[in-house]
């Protein structure tokens, strides 16, 4: 790993507020007369050349797009990405190559990426493959130019640290990325099984009922989460405890004798009637959203009052888990979010903050929590952000985009939730279960059941199943944690990270490496029971339920048929 510095970088960067940075130079072989740099009026451009058959995989927690050759990508902070333009819940600007390395540009500004352009050298025009118009496939299809110049604009910046990454596969460098932040987070057992999320106008004793219904049925479950319906007001937050909740201390008490673990949903917009509202408004932006503060959580002051409050009120009674909601941006969903133009007391701008809010905030909860570990979620996260416990969620909802994103969050140093939240029909909501059985979060969210939804679907018997199988993975996902916080490889990769060599993985984004050795390979509703799987012949592979060995073909595919969900073994 090496750090390439050009011009005059700014210093509130993602590393600045990363406890764990540990940059250790070593020998690279990538050239440093690769790079060019200027300055321009809109801030600076960092080029290089990319090779004609580099593939490029990255940028964060991408529901869209997974293989990026060609494309452009503005990585801005946004809750409803609706596209594979780069927008997403947690941009992060690092990506990685099958050309042995990888690249971090350390910077909290909205950076934009053209992954591959030709640049007018006075020497002609290249020929390119497709854009004839024998046929509008031929008239449409994509160029496959080379001599391709990859072009990073950084907004602001008079300057920008680059850190080169080599490694022999793209997990090998992945995990030194991870590393370079301090490598994953610590995660306790319990908190790999069942988190279920009640119906937000459930009361206490609905809540109450819900977790006795588990323990009744035989269905094991470790975490409660609560949703908006606990607060007093909760756009903005109060943390104080609704009249849904007039015994809170015996609430708690009911929960974790029975053996529950208690999750609270929360947003940082502090509300006036907020005990510590009025201590943390010198340390906030001088924007409002939804009547609230936003508080500064770049500077110690700001994250010690909101710290202390929730170690206070919160941890000490008993809680140990938060979901951070409405950390993200909202450009498409109303615009409820501080513009880019605000100002931090610390120097940042709305902007910067955007960036680095959701792991500012995740770090300040880490305050409150202290020695307690957690396993929680989180609507935005950024770079630099693997030691942290906390687990992406997002408010859409398509089954093959959150397929995708369990793919693609391994490249970036994040943890991804396709949480179970809606489904159609009992199909639907055994294949969303299934997924979730086989990801680093077991999280239901029935924010908007009023009941359980595997009652709901009458499938009870097929769920109580799969989360019995979930706990038999526990030990095994708990081995991989350990594994990510002591050497960063992630416990859920996509095939190309693990078999670079092997150009069909290029595309495979409806697969991906569970633990060190299991292949999955999710069905979605309405899909026949059936798909392709491939299985890279590099390897051998068994069943997973059965342990029968399968006969790989020379294409590497299988066609699978199957109530169940597709998973292999890896042999050697």
């Amino acid at each position: 790993m090496k750090k390439f510095t050009f011009g005059v970088p700014e210093k509130l960067v993602p590393s600045l507020f990363c406890d764990g940075f540990n940059y250790v130079e070593t020998d690279t072989a990538y050239p440093a007369s690769n790079f060019s740099f200027k300055k321009i009026a809109s801030g600076c451009v960092v080029e290089f050349p990319i090779e004609d058959d580099c593939r490029i995989f990255g940028f964060g927690l991408q529901l869209k797009q997974f293989e990026h050759r060609g494309r452009k990508l503005r990585l801005d902070v946004n809750a409803d990405p609706i596209s594979g333009d780069g927008e997403t819940h947690a941009p992060v600007p690092f990506f990685v190559t099958n050309k042995g390395y990888g690249m971090y540009f350390d910077t909290a500004r909205y950076a934009e990426f053209y992954c591959g352009k030709q640049k007018n050298s006075n020497s002609g025009v290249s020929r390119s493959v497709g854009g004839s118009a024998g046929s509008e496939s031929e008239l449409y299809a994509v160029r496959q130019d080379k001599d391709l110049i990859m072009s990073v604009r950084i907004p602001a910046a008079a300057g920008i640290d680059v850190y080169v990454i080599e490694g022999g596969t793209i997990t090998e460098i992945v995990s030194q990325y991870n590393m370079l932040s301090g490598g994953g987070p610590e995660v306790p057992e319990w908190a790999l099984g069942l988190l279920y999320r009640c119906y937000y106008q459930w009361d206490s004793e609905k809540v109450k009922a819900a977790a006795d219904y588990f323990r009744s049925s035989d269905i094991p479950c470790d975490i409660i989460g609560l949703e908006p319906g606990w607060h007093t007001h909760a756009y903005s937050c109060t943390y104080k405890w609704s009249d849904k909740y007039p015994d809170p201390d015996g609430f708690i008490s009911y929960l974790k004798d029975r053996g529950f673990h208690i999750n609270l949903w929360e947003h940082a917009f502090v509300h006036p009637d907020a005990e510590f509202h009025d201590e943390l408004a010198p340390y906030s932006g001088d924007w409002l959203v939804w009547g609230g503060l936003v508080p500064d959580f770049a500077l110690p002051e700001g994250r010690k009052i909101f710290a202390d409050n929730h170690r206070e009120n919160l941890v000490a009674r008993g809680i140990d888990g938060f979901k951070l909601d409405e950390c993200d941006s909202s450009d498409f969903t109303g615009g409820w979010s501080f513009p880019l133009s605000s100002e931090f007391p610390s120097g940042l701008d709305g902007e910067q903050y955007h960036s680095l809010f959701g792991t500012l905030y995740a770090k300040t909860i880490m305050e409150a929590l202290g020695s307690h570990r957690t396993l929680s979620e989180v609507r935005h996260m950024g770079a630099l952000a693997a030691p942290y416990p906390f687990v992406l969620y997002s408010d859409l909802y398509d089954h093959r985009d959150f397929i995708r994103g369990t793919v693609n969050s391994g490249f970036s140093g994040l943890l991804w939730a396709p949480e179970f939240r809606h489904a159609e029909t009992k199909e639907d909501c055994i294949r969303r279960m299934q997924c979730i059985v086989f990801s680093c979060q077991c999280l239901v969210n029935a924010w908007n059941y009023d009941g359980i939804p595997w009652v709901i679907f009458d499938c009870e018997e097929e769920v109580r199943a799969l989360i019995k199988l979930r706990y038999r993975l526990i030990p095994m996902l708990k081995k991989a944690f350990d594994t990510y916080r002591s050497t960063g490889k992630p416990p859920i990769r996509a095939l190309v990270m693990d078999f670079t060599g092997d150009e069909k993985t290029f595309t495979v984004d409806d697969e991906y490496m569970f633990c060190e050795d299991l292949l999955v390979a999710p069905i979605t509703a309405g899909s026949g029971s059936e798909r392709d799987v491939y299985l890279p012949r590099a390897a051998r592979w068994a069943d997973f339920f059965t342990g029968e060995e399968i006969q790989v073909p020379e294409s590497g595919v299988v066609h699978v048929k199957t109530e169940n969900i597709p998973v292999y073994k890896r042999l050697s």
